[in-house]
């Protein structure tokens, strides 16, 4: 595998500490960058994280909230936004949206067995076959077999935690203080916008890296 595969995890439009942390990381000609969705919203600058993003030729997911805002850029219709996101919707640009347009919902390192998504994946379930409402928003695994928010099913378990792979996987979506370590999956959405960290974690040695929010942005 040619240089480092750094996975950084969810920005929400901090672009100062995603600025701090890739010049921590100083990456190399050989060295690939994956963002693992949720680029926007939250933060203070959405469109600084993308032109960061672009800037360094990085992969960026798709998440949740990137998915958002498509919905409602396609169809106009407000169900599928919060208010809070319209504040980003007014300021992309074309670039931007292109951006947007081209998220993979995936990308696989067959060399490290590794997959990095935003949300997670359904236990049970062949991983390429789900689809963007699942992989992009699931954190537990409801009763009834299906994946759901921690807030729609306290007590339910984690979907990590029943993940026993191959392959390993990498991902973001749900904030905790640390990085969710498993043995096949490392959840790496710290929360920075909530004034937590933005983590990096770089493969194949797995070593974190992480710089402080400078403020608490989000509530």
């Amino acid at each position: 595998m040619r240089g480092r595969l750094i996975a950084i995890g969810d920005i929400h439009g901090c672009a100062a500490e995603l600025a701090e942390l890739l010049a921590a990381l100083a990456p190399g000609r050989d060295d690939r960058i994956v963002l693992l969705g949720d680029l926007v919203n939250r933060g203070p600058d959405s469109r600084g994280v993308l032109e960061l993003a672009r800037a360094h030729n990085a992969t960026a997911l798709l998440g949740n909230h990137e998915l958002r805002l498509l919905k409602y850029r396609r169809t106009g219709d407000k169900k599928y936004i919060k208010e809070t996101d319209l504040d980003t919707f007014e300021k992309l640009r074309p670039a931007d949206w292109k951006f947007l347009e081209a998220m993979p919902l995936t990308f696989e390192e067959p060399e490290l067995d590794t997959v990095f998504v935003h949300g997670g994946f359904l236990p049970g379930t062949p991983w390429r076959r789900q689809p963007a409402e699942v992989v992009t928003r699931i954190q537990v695994v409801d009763k009834e077999g299906l994946p759901a928010k921690r807030a729609d099913a306290p007590g339910a378990p984690l979907w990590a935690d029943l993940w026993d792979g191959p392959p390993f996987v990498v991902y973001g979506h749900t904030p905790r203080p640390e990085i969710y370590k498993r043995k096949w999956s490392a959840g790496i959405d710290t929360a920075c916008a909530m004034g937590g960290s933005l983590t990096a974690l770089v493969l194949p040695e797995r070593r974190v890296v992480q710089v402080k929010a400078r403020k608490k942005y989000y509530p």
